[in-house]
């Protein structure tokens, strides 16, 4: 299938061609004829599947470009905004029709002239909740579409976007995409959706299978020197290191640079200028490793991004798949790095089970492990390298002391020997170790539940015993509110 059995307008092919896009993601390929049949839609998709182009082309095939707001999309962040607008404008360019970007910290009168003469409108719910309930803006979308609507939950913005629902009368075709499908999420497509189809990706398919997903498992006190010693040997191009707090960006950014490499942090606390800063740096390949909060890289849409490095795992399900789905997009592969001590296990083994992919266990490589893999780096270096006159004597003078395979693998083992791997030859758990401890902790795990069913059984005995009920009760006859 490509893009062209969709039949969209020439304008909008046009631009298709332009972009360079042949066929369609699997997302696009099921939630486009669904958008264009005029359904609403809850699309899950995770990051990086080309979600803007399936909720995108069928909208834009559909305006009819009077010269009034006709598509609202809702986000969560800044920078996501600024992307969506961006990519949607470039879809409508031959189509005449204009995109407004609306997010706090900017302008407010240099947004509303935007919005005047814009079809789209890409808002952040805050600052567009600001703009509807001061009566600064009066639209009657036919589209509204709420991109990343789990990460909006996350940022607490829930009661924002319903509220915003509030000004939009019926009829309109209502979107929602979300990597995840947490309960809140499928309450608020109930509420705020008419009918609307579903497109699922199967459990197995939670996470990009272009993903390679690694652990490695370290004692407490070898977090950074596992960190170090994976960079040096898996050497990525372009690398996102993820951690919990803001205070452990700072502490590891610093970290890192100290030892050359080409770091910075990126966390909430940061002024905007800084962020937006670091930001483009590391879009324009100036910056080869961004060290972030999950709330710092919300959002954030960077291609080209080799390897994602957990340095500590995240508590949910959720945010794991939001972290891993910065790498491996555009049908590129890509390697996700989870750093965990045995204390994590049931973390890891939680998180394995809920997005229904294996996470393989490696060991963290010894130095002569890193020194073998940089060889062709070096070899290429060697190759490039211009021989001089000084060289050429020095060479000259060695031939009189040693024989010519002497020389060259003593020149080699200096060559190696600046390019010094830091810490211990031995960093982290073995396989066999590794396998030790899960058998170990199956087995407190099986006693343990021995012991729940034998307590269970005694308990069950006794005359005054009475058993619970399910919790849920009749809230789960709970009735839901349409504003159509």
């Amino acid at each position: 299938m490509t893009f062209k059995d969709f039949n969209f307008k020439p304008q909008l092919q046009r631009a298709i061609d332009d972009a360079g896009f042949k066929e369609p993601s699997p997302v696009q390929k099921e939630a486009i004829p669904v958008v264009l049949a005029g359904k609403d839609i809850v699309a899950q998709a995770h990051t990086g599947t080309g979600k803007t182009a399936a909720f995108g082309l069928p909208i834009l095939q559909m305006m009819e470009g009077a010269g009034e707001v006709e598509t609202v999309v809702i986000v969560p962040t800044r920078e996501l905004a600024t992307q969506v607008s961006d990519e949607l404008y470039r879809f409508g360019k031959y189509l005449g029709i204009n995109t407004a970007t609306v997010y706090g910290g900017s302008s407010y009168s240099r947004q509303l002239k935007h919005i005047q003469n814009a079809g789209i409108v890409v808002a952040t719910p805050g600052r567009f909740l600001d703009l509807l309930s001061g009566g600064k803006i009066d639209i009657a979308p036919k589209f509204v579409v709420l991109d990343e609507a789990d990460e909006m939950l996350d940022m607490g913005f829930l009661d924002d976007i319903k509220e915003i629902f509030t000004y939009f009368e019926a009829p309109r075709q209502t979107l929602m995409f979300s990597a995840t499908m947490p309960p809140a999420i499928r309450e608020l497509a109930k509420t705020i959706l008419y009918r609307p189809e579903f497109v699922t990706i199967t459990k197995s398919n939670v996470t990009n299978d272009k993903i390679k997903q690694h652990y490695y498992v370290v004692r407490e006190n070898e977090r950074d020197d596992a960190l170090i010693r994976l960079l040096d040997y898996k050497d990525p191009e372009k690398a996102i290191v993820f951690c919990r707090t803001k205070k452990e960006v700072d502490r590891l950014s610093g970290f890192l640079a100290s030892r050359g490499y080409s770091a910075k942090g990126l966390h909430g606390d940061m002024e905007q200028r800084q962020r937006e800063e670091v930001i483009k740096a590391f879009k324009r390949d100036d910056l080869e490793i961004l060290i972030a909060t999950d709330v710092a890289a919300r959002g954030l849409d960077v291609s080209n991004v080799t390897h994602v490095f957990n340095y500590h795992i995240p508590f949910d399900s959720e945010s794991y798949v939001h972290r891993i789905g910065r790498t491996g997009r555009a049908g590129k592969e890509g390697v996700a790095v989870s750093i965990v001590t045995p204390h994590e296990f049931n973390s890891l083994k939680k998180i394995q089970k809920n997005v229904g992919s294996e996470l393989q266990s490696k060991v963290i490589p010894t130095i002569s492990d890193v020194q073998m893999r940089q060889k062709d780096a070096l070899m290429e270096k060697v190759a490039a390298q211009e021989i001089t006159d000084v060289a050429r004597a020095f060479v000259e003078a060695l031939q009189k002391e040693f024989v010519d395979e002497d020389i060259a693998l003593k020149l080699a083992s200096l060559l190696y020997r600046s390019n010094d791997i830091e810490g211990s030859d031995k960093i982290g758990m073995t396989t066999t170790e590794v396998e030790k401890l899960f058998s170990r902790m199956e087995a407190e795990e099986a006693q343990k539940r021995g012991a729940k069913r034998r307590n269970r059984g005694y308990r069950g005995r006794g005359r005054g015993h009475r058993r619970k009920e399910g919790g849920y009760g009749r809230n789960d006859d709970r009735k839901h509110h349409r504003r159509r």
